[in-house]
């Protein structure tokens, strides 16, 4: 294993995620209230969800499918549910975030900043995007035309 620096703790929003993209899957990386920054397989044990587009609250974060609550120190699901998202090792130094993953994992772009999709996008943003993507209609005709 080796530390990987992916980041500035800047990049991350308080009560947000960010995710690492790497040959062997997404890593959601999350900064809570207190700037504790966390690192987590970005999939529900569950059914698969993407946990950076939970709810970050105190240590957990909560799947945006079905409300499961995970622990983002270790990816346990908390009780009553089981199961458990890997979880990776990180640290953080003068703001400049590390995560430790297998050689094979290393991303290709460096720094998560280059690779990465907003988590939680506000409405506004959200707005925007959507604007941009729908299909331009002409006068009198559908938008296939």
């Amino acid at each position: 294993k080796q530390w990987t620096v992916i980041g500035h703790l800047n990049d991350i929003p308080p009560l947000g995620a960010r995710v690492i993209r790497t040959p062997e899957g997404d890593i959601a990386v999350f900064r809570n209230a207190e700037d504790e920054i966390f690192a987590i397989e970005d999939k529900c044990p569950h059914r698969g969800g993407p946990l950076s587009q939970g709810i970050v609250h105190g240590r957990r974060v909560t799947c945006p499918l079905h409300n499961w609550a995970i622990e983002l120190s270790d990816g346990q699901a908390v009780a009553p549910d089981v199961g458990c998202a890997k979880h990776y090792s990180v640290t953080v130094k003068d703001g400049v975030i590390s995560v430790q993953l297998e050689e094979a994992a290393v991303p290709k772009l460096g720094l998560f900043r280059h690779d990465l999709r907003l988590s939680n996008p506000s409405p506004p943003s959200i707005r925007k995007l959507v604007r941009a993507a729908r299909p331009k209609t002409i006068a009198g005709r559908d938008r296939l035309g």
